[in-house]
């Protein structure tokens, strides 16, 4: 039985606070560092085989450097499609947060995937923002930082305190008692 499927079984379809959320999003950052730097070996392996271009060569190469930001967006995307669908991330698991529909059941792969697209809004408009004016890494990290301060600061003005792509996506964060 799905979890929306009677009264009894009905979560709590309120938003966890925001700090809670933002904690999670910092620890699940730091879980996706594994994921990344595991899948970037595999991937600089490959490479090294298949081109005989050793990592710190490999940066000349435009086509390698895309091959790479290609295969990072599908792990993300397989690592968060995958979790969203059962419910939770291992950091959701940590911080008593789960993802549901706006019905309270669990995602379908495909409104996993709309959400993994729309989650994107928390890093594409500073890095386009100021891709044209070539700034160093540590500027646009900066920058990065407070949109995403903006980013989340702005559920604040979702009537159910959600995050603005979890909205469009169809989705809801709940704290799980």
């Amino acid at each position: 039985m799905q979890r929306g499927a009677t009264s009894s079984l009905t979560p709590n379809l309120c938003a966890p606070p925001l700090i809670r959320r933002m904690a999670c999003w910092l620890y699940e950052g730091m879980l996706l560092f594994g994921v990344i730097v595991t899948s970037g070996l595999a991937y600089f392996i490959a490479a090294y085989w298949l081109t005989g271009l050793a990592p710190g060569e490999m940066s000349a190469q435009p086509q390698l450097k895309s091959g790479l930001q290609a295969i990072s967006f599908f792990v993300l995307g397989l690592y968060f499609i995958w979790f969203w669908h059962r419910g939770q991330t291992l950091a959701m698991k940590t911080w008593r947060i789960e993802i549901v529909d706006a019905t309270g059941d669990r995602l379908s792969r495909k409104t996993a995937l709309k959400r993994y697209i729309a989650s994107w809004l928390w890093f594409i408009p500073p890095v386009a923002a100021t891709a044209p004016f070539h700034l160093p890494a540590i500027e646009v990290g900066l920058l990065t930082v407070g949109w995403v301060l903006v980013w989340a600061l702005l559920s604040r003005f979702h009537p159910d305190r959600q995050f603005w792509h979890d909205a469009w996506a169809g989705t809801r964060l709940i704290s799980v008692d």
